[in-house]
């Protein structure tokens, strides 16, 4: 049982520093593989094969490039957007449910840039998890369901605005119709009391990141708490 939401999944591969090797257990076996750039050799270090290899092709190695057997979407380096932006246009074309992994690490520009890049309207209908190093973040839309252990801890930062009327259930300081306004810290560092949380925002979005999560998990689901 992995941690990833129902429906047709797609693995998105990014750059930056290499997944550690416990991400391969987020990621069922079947799943749609599709890598940005040098993802391919992060893909290949976990044991997937990509079906789809996407961008400008200027980091990949010699050696996974040449590996590759399946379709090459490839861009110039002129292009207006980073790899891990077309290859998750690709994977939204295919996918309800699309996990991405890596994408972390390296230069603070691309991280930023990635984190933002999940909460853009173009994948409101798709359910988004980030296996960003040793850290899990879901990406939630009016309302996400989360899982861990009493204690762990949950951070629920705002994305592109301010997340209004937030209500949570199953942390230890809960959220009842909250504002949580774009800049503020307010929502880092909360804990689970349960195995199971809820989060619920009106409008805007939030990222929830659970830090060390991808070691220790995936997570069994349970029955949902009710908000």
């Amino acid at each position: 049982m992995t941690g990833l939401p129902p429906g047709r999944r797609v693995a998105v591969f990014a750059g930056g520093d290499p997944p550690p090797v416990q991400a391969a257990r987020w990621i069922p076996r079947g799943t749609l593989a599709i890598a940005a750039d040098s993802g391919l050799d992060h893909a290949h270090r976990l044991g997937f094969e990509a079906q789809i290899l996407v961008g400008d092709l200027d980091s990949v190695s010699l050696g996974a490039a040449d590996r590759h057997d399946g379709q090459v979407e490839e861009y110039s380096e002129d292009k207006d957007c980073t790899d891990l932006e077309l290859a998750l246009e690709a994977a939204n074309r295919r996918a309800s449910a699309v996990v991405v992994v890596g994408g972390h690490g390296g230069r603070l520009d691309h991280l930023l840039a990635n984190a933002e890049l999940l909460a853009d309207h173009r994948w409101a209908g798709t359910e988004l998890t980030w296996l960003a190093g040793d850290d899990l973040a879901t990406v939630v839309r009016h309302r996400g369901v989360l899982r861990g252990k009493p204690g762990d801890l949950v951070s629920l930062v705002p994305l592109g605005g301010h997340a209004i009327g937030v209500t949570t259930a199953g942390l230890r300081w809960s959220l009842q119709n909250a504002t949580l306004a774009a800049g503020s810290t307010r929502g880092v560092s909360n804990r689970f009391i349960e195995t199971t949380a809820q989060v619920t925002v009106d409008q805007g979005v939030l990222l929830a990141v659970q830090p060390g999560a991808v070691l220790i998990g995936p997570f069994l689901p349970e029955a949902p708490l009710q908000v």
